[in-house]
């Protein structure tokens, strides 16, 4: 009988629990599901982001390999309205950027590149957006232009051999043949073993004159920029 008491009476103070924290309960069960709900609604709407933001750039790809590109800006258009922030976004303004260059349009090439350089992810191809709008400016004629997108990089980690490379060839543009030759020595100490045109940088510094070894020693007239 006392068995049967003792559950009687955990019985009762049970019920008197539920009586006292139910409505707690029931709130925290419902805030449960519906985080859980909500979470998977927007793991539903980022799956359809990145559905439409390949459809339109596999769209831009597939134009601008028919050669098609004033077919491909509707769909970059879109792209860059309604997902700026999308990788597909970022590389479909590279591919527009080359497009436009092969194509003469250089002005249009520089567009692309600042959305990307503003807007691309991952922040790598931000770096790569600005090296190459870097020289395009260059080709223009606009040298200091370049140095700045240059010296305004948040970051050159991973590109250092590139960014020096160019910082050579817009000194040597702006008839600074001392800076030039730092410049090309810093991207070939940068270069790892095996990566990037060595044969192309010791070619720039035996054109002023240089050797890999001579161009190790400080030039007269100051640092590296």
């Amino acid at each position: 009988m006392s068995d049967l008491y003792d559950t009687h009476e955990q019985g009762e103070r049970v019920k008197n629990w539920l009586r006292e924290n139910g409505s707690a309960i029931i709130m925290g069960l419902v805030l449960a599901f519906g985080l859980m709900f909500g979470f998977k609604q927007w793991q539903a709407w980022q799956t359809s982001n990145r559905q439409q933001a390949s459809a339109e750039y596999q769209m831009v790809e597939k134009m601008i390999e028919q050669g098609n590109l004033d077919a491909a800006v509707s769909n970059y258009e879109v792209l860059k309205s309604e997902f700026p922030k999308s990788a597909y976004t970022s590389m479909a303004s590279m591919m527009m950027a080359k497009a436009r260059l092969s194509s003469g349009q250089a002005d249009l090439a520089v567009t692309a590149l600042t959305h990307a350089m503003e807007n691309a992810r991952p922040d790598p191809l931000k770096v790569i957006a600005r090296e190459r709008l870097a020289r395009i400016k260059l080709s223009q004629g606009q040298p200091d232009a370049a140095l700045e997108l240059l010296d305004g990089a948040p970051s050159e980690v991973g590109f250092e051999a590139q960014f020096a490379e160019i910082r050579g060839d817009i000194h040597l543009a702006k008839g600074d043949s001392d800076r030039a030759i730092q410049s090309y020595q810093a991207a070939i100490d940068a270069l790892e073993e095996g990566v990037g045109n060595r044969q192309l940088l010791t070619i720039k510094l035996e054109a002023l004159g240089a050797s890999i070894a001579q161009a190790s020693e400080p030039a007269a007239g100051g640092g590296e920029m």
